[in-house]
């Protein structure tokens, strides 16, 4: 392995406007095209698994980081670099330690001061947690709704005596004739029938009465345990 590169000051400038207080989620890159030569701040080595000054990165130990599902796309983006051409990625990595990160990889053009191309400059973003997060909110959206939806069937059902399949087409069915969400629809049936409308006297102590006497019936329609003919005799 190589001998560590030495970062100076434009690089380390860059990791601090881009890091944004985030520095092992944000961190830079630079591609030197004269020397093909790689550059990584801090937080860019540790995404990958290494302590930074302990390495040098070069293309063939970034592509060696690719997820194998991603490395043709990455590649792509490599070889953009490698030209001096501005690109930009989503893509996943696998540290040393064989976890993997979704990477959001932007570059664009390094300039001297006669504006010719001299390499890549840029920074990666891991966006793991963000990703994961939205992956944890959508479902827990979709169990809320599942839910909200699930207790208005129960409405139907109780109300007027049908199955849950056919309370379920209820719902659909007015989702669709009034462009309501089904969601929002269960959810003001919900609070119709539970909150804003009083429940007849009649209505609410045959309730109480059902509920309070539920464990009897459950207990006499029990299954009796059967009885060999050893412990009947």
């Amino acid at each position: 392995m190589s001998e560590p590169v030495e970062r100076d000051d434009a690089l380390a400038q860059l990791d601090r406007v881009v890091g944004l207080g985030e520095p092992q989620r944000v961190g830079s890159f630079r591609f030197v095209l004269a020397d093909q030569r790689w550059e990584w701040s801090d937080a860019v080595a540790r995404m990958h698994g290494y302590e930074p000054g302990t390495m040098t990165p070069d293309t063939d130990l970034l592509i060696s980081h690719k997820h194998p599902e991603d490395r043709e796309r990455a590649i792509d983006g490599i070889k953009r670099v490698l030209a001096g051409e501005p690109f930009s990625s989503r893509h996943r990595i696998i540290d040393t330690n064989r976890h993997t990160h979704w990477v959001v990889v932007v570059g664009d053009r390094m300039l001297d001061d006669t504006g010719a191309v001299i390499g890549t400059t840029g920074f990666f973003v891991d966006v793991t947690e963000t990703l994961q997060s939205d992956i944890t909110n959508a479902v827990t959206h979709v169990a809320a709704a599942r839910a909200d939806i699930e207790q208005a069937k129960g409405v139907l059902m109780v109300t007027y005596g049908i199955t849950a399949q056919r309370a379920f087409d209820i719902l659909v069915w007015r989702s669709q004739e009034t462009n309501t969400k089904l969601r929002r629809l269960a959810s003001q049936i919900i609070d119709d029938f539970t909150g804003q409308l009083q429940v007849p006297a009649g209505i609410r102590e045959r309730a109480d009465n059902l509920l309070l006497t539920a464990d009897q019936r459950v207990r006499a329609e029990a299954p009796r345990p059967s009885v060999s003919h050893s412990e009947a005799g």
